[in-house]
């Protein structure tokens, strides 16, 4: 849910964003509201909020200076600037600012509304992004290389490599492979790796996963088969958990 901020000196317009917008329908939350620029900007840093609804001219300090210090502060938090005047410096100003609309009062009905979706939508897609670059970054750290371990890790791991698109592939199966007991090869491909057997035929498969779905040939159920998962609904929610976004995501 998106954080948000409101600053306007005029009470009654404050009150209306507040109480007259369904903010939870738009994937919203107000934390916090400011009646000039010197509160906003000191709310602004204390909440950091993704989202900040401001008006323009206020007391004390205006709409354009609060974001202009709040930007040399390291503060980027998306900002939609509201105002009674339709005065072509402030807009450039804003747009100077980054701002992510520049809406003149009164505003029609949904305008805000709409204004906030699409901000939304780019926030949602942009940590997306994010965390596949983190992810890409993560997962193939944990794709171990042979060399760097034990003849009996390596040759699990080559066992995993090969076989973990089988939905029946367990540390039983491959420590039987490798004339091994379970115990004694789990205690060695922990102590050599940081992951327990299965761990890591988790993120094996859903690194194989990210990289059939980015391929955008296959569907999410035919990914979900090929890594070793018999339930698209266990694999949807396992892809998740490891990269923080659904299949469907990644595949977007």
């Amino acid at each position: 849910m998106l954080s948000v901020l409101i600053v306007d000196d005029e009470k009654l317009v404050r009150t209306g964003l507040v109480m007259g917008i369904d903010w939870a329908s738009l994937g919203c939350a107000v934390v916090a509201e400011s009646s000039n620029g010197l509160e906003g900007f000191d709310a602004a840093m204390k909440y950091k909020p993704d989202l900040i609804i401001c008006d323009i001219r206020m007391p004390q300090m205006d709409g354009i200076e609060m974001v202009s210090k709040l930007r040399e502060e390291g503060n980027n938090a998306y900002t939609v600037f509201l105002t009674a005047y339709s005065d072509f410096a402030y807009a450039q100003k804003a747009i100077k600012l980054g701002a992510s609309d520049y809406i003149l009062k009164p505003f029609k009905d949904g305008e805000l509304e709409n204004t906030v979706l699409k901000i939304r939508d780019k926030i949602d897609k942009e940590y997306i992004s994010k965390t596949k670059l983190q992810n890409d970054s993560i997962l193939n750290d944990d794709i171990l290389k042979k060399e760097s371990v034990s003849k009996y890790v390596s040759d699990a791991l080559y066992y995993i490599e090969k076989n973990y698109g089988n939905t029946n592939i367990s540390v039983k199966l491959i420590s039987e492979s490798l004339g091994l007991s379970e115990s004694h090869l789990s205690h060695m491909f922990k102590k050599e790796t940081d992951y327990t057997i299965n761990s890591y035929i988790t993120r094996y498969r859903i690194r194989a996963a990210i990289e059939m779905l980015r391929s955008g040939k296959y569907k999410v159920y035919e990914v979900a088969k090929e890594v070793g998962y018999k339930d698209i609904t266990y694999f949807s929610s396992t892809f998740k958990k490891i990269t923080g976004t659904s299949p469907s995501d990644y595949s977007a």
